[in-house]
């Protein structure tokens, strides 16, 4: 038979539990003031970037249909006057972008370069203006083969330059998996660029690589909260409300550096939310298990790899990783810059981007002309 608690055994529990509750209260408010002050202080960067209309779409818009069917919006810009010796006539850069961007993120690269090349850009499947993947299809191969196609309605006799930052880096490698003769010397690639991206374990970099059974549950949970779309809508919109400051404090450390201009952090947002959810929950789930280090070894043309030296995504040790195992590899760090070096350090980033196209261009137009006693006599 039971017996009610004794007036002193009850109060002793109301208090404990007033005490859990308080300590869970004050831990919230803290957590809150702290996230406050945080932004605050990220907010009262300076901000040159701000009032400039990222979201700027130039040039020659078109669709393009990739091998399952998929429509690709690709928008093609210039080409610019370029002097018949120049290593740059006739040279098409591909820009690829990454997870929950879209072409947009390549802003200051398209305006920078269109002058002196015929730039390239689209957004990968679910992004941006493309269409959802056919049968959601998110995977690594896919957005190799979307490449692919896009290099075929656009260049189809290059010579072309790749361009991928994070995801779109991703899709570079396997680009090269699927069809490794386009970087041999008969193929249509003369160079490649590979910013902030991976080729292997990107779980490490964002839950700390506990450990196999860690990782096999964290992607499990992306794949369980996947199958129930409302419920990962408002995971997302918690996450990412533009409204609060969470979701710019997620952007800012995740995507840049401690000095980001805050409009910067705002147009991640902004290009984040619009993004579907199945496409976070699938396309990420195809990133977590990436492994394309067998890839690298196809590109054996020039190939920059930039990384920011506060990336938390794809840190330093993923883009060494990647260089070490280039034919032909050289590496950049961006001190103070996050995971999107091509927005924060726009200006750096084309600086480095056009010496390296300079470089690896005319060692390419050295390598195809003709020796004396191979051209035609005069």
């Amino acid at each position: 038979m039971s017996t009610a608690p004794k007036p002193a055994a009850r109060r002793r529990r109301a208090r404990r539990a007033a005490a859990v509750v308080a300590t869970v209260a004050g831990g919230l408010a803290a957590a809150v003031a702290a996230e406050r002050y945080a932004v605050k202080r990220s907010r009262s960067n300076p901000d040159p970037d701000r009032g400039i209309e990222l979201e700027e779409r130039p040039g020659d818009e078109r669709r393009v249909t990739s091998f399952d069917g998929t429509e690709l919006a690709v928008n093609v810009i210039g080409p610019g006057r370029v002097p018949q010796d120049s290593p740059a006539d006739g040279t098409v850069l591909v820009f690829a972008h990454g997870f929950s961007l879209d072409m947009s993120s390549w802003h200051y690269q398209w305006k920078r370069f269109s002058r002196d090349y015929r730039c390239v850009l689209f957004d990968q499947r679910g992004h941006g203006r493309s269409a959802a993947g056919t049968d959601r299809d998110y995977s690594l191969d896919a957005l190799g083969h979307d490449l692919k196609a896009v290099l075929d309605a656009t260049s189809p006799d290059g010579p072309v330059v790749l361009l991928g930052h994070s995801m779109g880096g991703m899709s570079i490698l396997s680009f090269a998996a699927l069809y490794p003769k386009e970087f041999t010397p008969q193929g249509r690639v003369k160079a490649v660029v590979l910013a902030n991206t991976a080729a292997a374990e990107v779980l490490k970099s964002l839950i700390g690589g506990i450990g196999v059974r860690i990782d096999a549950l964290f992607l499990a949970g992306v794949r369980r909260i996947g199958s129930k779309p409302e419920r990962a809508k408002r995971l997302r919109k918690r996450a990412l409300d533009s409204r609060g400051d969470l979701g710019y404090l997620v952007a800012r450390l995740t995507n840049f550096g401690p000095h980001a201009p805050p409009s910067l952090v705002d147009y991640a947002v902004r290009v984040a939310t619009r993004t579907p959810v199945e496409v976070w929950t699938d396309a990420l789930a195809g990133i977590i298990e990436l492994d394309l280090g067998h890839a690298i070894e196809h590109i054996t043309v020039p190939a920059l790899v930039t990384v920011g030296d506060v990336d938390r995504l794809t840190p330093p040790a993923s883009a060494l990783a990647i260089k070490r195992m280039l034919p032909d590899g050289r590496m950049f760090v961006f001190n103070g810059s996050g995971h999107c070096t091509m927005l924060e350090r726009h200006t750096q980033f084309n600086r480095v981007v056009a010496g390296f196209l300079e470089e690896a261009l005319e060692a390419e137009q050295e390598d195809t002309t003709p020796k004396r006693d191979e051209r035609t006599p005069a």
